[in-house]
């Protein structure tokens, strides 16, 4: 394997996460190997052992790698998942709405099989909320404002599911929904939360019946859906 570069002095840190991150992607240290130990990676990067622990620390973080306490540091993945959520940023808001549903639709059905009665109390309490913030500005800024609260529901939504891959999965994603749909929307009005669907999706994942909660949440969905359609017709029609 071919050395790694010196780091340079402006970020001595960022430098060596850089270089570690593409080590990795490279496949320089297989999925499940132990990677060079801090002082080795110290002598290849030339930077000292605090920052190398530093830059590691990181990367555990990203869940690229995990340490095992007397063993030594070990490769988890070669895929940086902030690589992934830049990818996601960069996707359209359809592509992003349309990974929202499958997401979401899955989440629906367990919810209806798995939910608790705090699920339940949760989601309502967030229905709730939005439909304060609703009544009391009805204007745009009404609109925008129900957002995060529009995601505490759906993320509640996701947790009734009690499939903590799929929660994590749903939160990592959650910020770029919301941040597409206020790129996509720009100086237009965001779409107006609908009470009733959502009001209609947690009875049916009350009710036990998942085929009732997929239908439900598509039902949901569909509404934004269609407003973003809408929106990129009247874009593309004026180019």
């Amino acid at each position: 394997m071919e050395g790694l570069q010196a780091a340079g002095r402006r970020s001595l840190v960022d430098e060596a996460i850089e270089q570690l991150r593409e080590q990795l992607a490279a496949g320089a240290w297989p999925v499940g190997s132990r990677i060079p130990t801090e002082h080795e990676l110290a002598e290849r990067l030339r930077v000292g052992r605090n920052t190398v622990r530093e830059a590691i620390r990181v990367l555990v973080h990203a869940g690229m790698l995990v340490s095992r306490q007397g063993e030594g540091t070990f490769v988890r993945s070669t895929s940086d998942p902030a690589s992934v959520l830049r990818g996601v940023q960069r996707s359209g808001v359809r592509d992003v709405l349309e990974v929202r549903a499958a997401l979401e639709t899955e989440a629906a059905r367990l919810a209806a099989e798995r939910h608790t009665p705090d699920d339940l109390a949760r989601m309502r309490a967030a229905l709730a909320r939005e439909a304060e913030v609703m009544a009391a500005h009805p204007e745009r800024a009404g609109r925008e404002a129900t957002v995060e609260h529009d995601l505490e529901f759906h993320t509640a939504m996701v947790e009734a599911a009690h499939n903590p891959a799929l929660t994590e999965v749903y939160r990592y994603f959650g910020a770029s929904v919301r941040e597409s749909m206020r790129a996509a929307f720009g100086d237009h009005e965001m779409p107006e939360v609908a009470i009733g669907t959502h009001a209609a999706l947690v009875d049916a994942i009350e009710s036990g019946d998942p085929e009732r909660a997929e239908a439900a949440c598509r039902a949901l969905l569909a509404e934004p859906t269609a407003a973003v359609e809408q929106l990129l017709a009247e874009i593309a029609a004026r180019k």
